[in-house]
């Protein structure tokens, strides 16, 4: 039987010249107020169903490999949401392509709960800041709600 070792495995770089490694973990906020419009958002009017929100800029390089949604308060009856992610500029990538559903698809917004990524996409390294997205399905919110999203990955400061 054979020993296969990998090549330059002594200097490879595990921490990313930072003490205490280079992991991160990235929140975003969806937090609806009592006609279920996105607080703090360009639009004072709810969410509709198919609306695309933009929950913040995840970061070119960022080495994203995980992501879990908290809902600590319900959005509306039967409303869910797809997680993905698109790119700032508009522009799709060859090499790693944009995504509506990279996180998931029909999260359940409408009831408490930890909801952690289920698919099974590799882990991806972005190449260009990219939005990270929610696009609501199943019906209109119209309440109070709020979900925290946190995105894991490794910040390579290079895409």
């Amino acid at each position: 039987m054979a020993t296969i070792t990998k090549k330059k495995i002594l200097n490879q770089s595990q921490f990313g010249g930072t003490p205490c490694g280079n992991k991160a973990v990235l929140k975003y906020n969806l937090t609806t107020n009592a006609v279920g419009a996105f607080v703090d958002s360009d639009t004072a009017t709810g969410i509709a169903l198919g609306d695309v929100v933009r929950l913040g800029v995840l970061p070119a390089g960022m080495n994203i490999y995980d992501s879990q949604v908290i809902v600590s308060d319900a959005f509306t009856a039967l409303v869910t949401a797809n997680l993905g992610f698109a790119y700032v500029d508009g522009v799709d990538s060859a090499a790693v392509p944009q995504s509506a559903t990279y996180f998931g698809s029909g999260l359940v917004l409408n009831a408490v709960g930890r909801l952690r990524n289920a698919t099974t996409n590799a882990p991806i390294t972005l190449p260009k800041d990219a939005y990270l997205i929610a696009t609501t399905a199943g019906a209109a919110n119209a309440v109070a709600g709020i979900a925290d999203v946190f995105v894991e990955g490794i910040l390579t400061g290079a895409p």
